[in-house]
């Protein structure tokens, strides 16, 4: 069994905004990640998956609960292991071309890290540049060349290895293919297996692409208005969805099979999704739900083992 690298307990993220209203973005999630695996997380967009993945790196303060890294909670953390973990720690974003300074040149975005964490002389950060360029596929002749001279994957590549550029050991990958072309998504998503392999990598990996979470993930979870409401081992969680939610997400995913596809029944989402700003009691589901229930208005928030590790949050298990 591999051993946890990050665990949260309790995470809540509440954004105050005016007249006194909270928006709860993230709110009460448990969840461990185990070193050298890929954790896949997916919802809807608006469910707090990439506000989750910001408190992790620590862009955002969490409002309650703890980001525990390597068996230490990092709220008791002192400068220098604070410090530290946010080195291990690095985060891919989505649109590359702004995540990236314009004004830097590929030398200044891979270096800085380098520079701000005091790792090596000036020429060994040279040639960690050169080095990282390599591994994520790219001419160490670009090092005086501009992100906007790059096509939107080799921007990508750039991100990369300005997150591998300080040796991290977990990466946040927030929807780090999705502003990419179909034919580049594959290319990204196969450098960064291997770049796991080959240099002991963890990741978070944020997307909606139900069929590339699938491709690259070891486990799955499963977002809605700011809760886990499904964590499963891959292979378990596409075979048998248990979160009427996640039933419904995995039957829109298409099937290459013509036949198959034909007499495949999609399952609707109907209704509203209620406001984060407003909590219901109990199930946030429940208003588009098919098989809600009266129990739905009183059930505990509560991931439930129901076997072969597999935790589902729904009043069936309850």
């Amino acid at each position: 069994m591999k051993e946890k690298i990050l665990e949260l307990r309790h995470l809540q993220k509440h954004f105050h905004l005016s007249r006194g209203r909270i928006l709860k973005a993230v709110e009460d999630i448990d969840l461990d990640i185990f070193e050298g695996e890929t954790f896949g997380l997916v919802g809807e967009s608006g469910c707090g998956k990439s506000t989750l993945g910001r408190t992790i790196k620590g862009i955002y303060e969490p409002t309650a609960g703890q980001i525990v890294y390597q068996g230490k909670d990092t709220a008791h953390m002192d400068a220098q292991e604070r410090k530290l973990y946010r080195r291990d720690l690095q985060i891919i974003f989505q649109d590359p071309y702004s995540s990236l300074n314009p004004r830097m040149t590929v030398k200044e975005l891979i270096a800085e890290g380098l520079e701000i964490h005091g790792l090596g002389t000036r020429k060994e950060q040279e040639e960690r540049v050169f080095e990282t360029l390599k591994l994520v596929g790219l001419s160490p002749e670009y090092v005086t060349r501009f992100a906007h001279e790059f096509s939107g994957g080799q921007r990508q590549r750039l991100a990369i290895a300005r997150a591998l550029a300080v040796r991290p050991r977990f990466i946040v990958c927030d929807e780090p293919i999705s502003a990419l072309d179909v034919s580049i998504q594959g290319q990204i998503v196969n450098l960064m297996k291997d770049l796991q392999r080959e240099l002991g990598l963890t990741y978070l990996f944020i997307a909606h692409d139900l069929s590339m979470v699938k491709y690259i993930s070891d486990r799955v979870g499963v977002m809605y208005l700011g809760r886990l409401v499904e964590v499963a081992d891959k292979a378990e969680l596409f075979a048998n969805p248990q979160h009427p939610y996640t039933q419904a997400l995995l039957s829109s995913i298409p099937i290459p099979n013509p036949n198959i596809e034909r007499e495949r029944k999609e399952i609707p989402i109907e209704g509203e999704i209620p406001s984060p700003l407003e909590r219901i009691p109990g199930c946030s589901f429940k208003t588009r739900c098919p098989f809600a229930v009266a129990k739905c208005d009183t059930m505990a928030y509560e991931l439930r083992d129901v076997g072969n590790r597999h935790f589902v949050m729904c009043t069936k298990f309850q």
